[in-house]
């Protein structure tokens, strides 16, 4: 949470000064928006559009924060809460109810059909002896000891993350490497948190970056890829910036888990 927050006040920060600094680049909302935007019905409009799926939403996590209910639970809880939503909004027919089912049935396909390759991989990876192979060389080989070892393992992911997409990384190779790097003595919470911020820079990074073909799919046809490229150069400078923070204050990562959860 902590980390999230962080980097969000990193990307606010930026476009604060960027819109200082270069007005052109962050065009001010015309007066007649602005006072739409502040009016009484356009809140009321807001507030009915946004708390109900906050409050799901906080419902859902916070009850696997607080012990409350297993995530299979909270999964089907929320589920019915959506539903619910869709009724009060008389959104709910036969045919959304069709579309969801269908496109849960394909996620979940897809993401079984990696984790059962993801397996058969480790087994076959296991059987020749590549995790005991990868184990001593990390712990034996790699110069810089556990820093030196854990640097080497997030460049690698660096680099996968240009041709592998987040489940595929996270099913296979973060089951070889992972218990290696636990059993050096690094927080999981942290390792956890320093493995997703890696991935998402890897993803933001030209030219090889998914989420900039996905940015390219809905930006409009006068923004060019150079220009998306040359944009999100800021945006990954933060993003190293908030790597290397919680490369020497893992506490950003670890104290408020270590407070929820009673670890600290």
């Amino acid at each position: 949470l902590v980390p999230g927050v962080v980097l969000m006040g990193l990307y606010i920060l930026y476009i604060i000064v960027l819109g200082l600094l270069k007005p052109s680049a962050v065009p001010a909302v015309p007066a007649e928006e602005r006072a739409q935007i502040l009016s009484a019905a356009f809140l009321r409009r807001l507030g009915a559009a946004l708390v109900p799926p906050l409050v799901l939403i906080c419902g859902v996590l916070g009850s696997i924060l607080f012990g409350v209910a297993t995530p299979t639970e909270a999964a089907s809880v929320g589920a019915v809460g959506a539903m619910l939503l869709s009724l009060a909004k008389r959104h709910f027919n036969r045919t959304t109810l069709k579309e969801v089912m269908l496109t849960t049935t394909e996620i979940n396909a897809m993401v079984f059909i990696i984790l059962i390759g993801a397996s058969v991989f480790s087994l076959v990876f296991r059987g020749y002896g590549g995790d005991e192979a990868v184990e001593s060389f990390l712990t034996h080989e790699a110069t810089g000891g556990v820093l030196g070892s854990f640097a080497l393992v997030m460049a690698v992911m660096f680099l996968l993350g240009f041709f592998l997409d987040f489940f595929e990384i996270i099913f296979v190779v973060v089951p070889i490497v992972g218990p290696i790097l636990l059993t050096m003595g690094l927080d999981p919470v942290w390792l956890g948190v320093m493995i997703a911020l890696n991935l998402q820079t890897s993803f933001l990074t030209p030219p090889f970056g998914f989420s900039l073909f996905y940015l390219r799919g809905v930006a409009p046809p006068e923004i060019s890829t150079p220009q998306i490229y040359r944009g999100v150069v800021p945006f990954i400078a933060i993003q190293v910036l908030l790597l290397v923070g919680l490369w020497f204050v893992p506490e950003l990562a670890t104290y408020l888990p270590a407070k929820v959860f009673g670890r600290g």
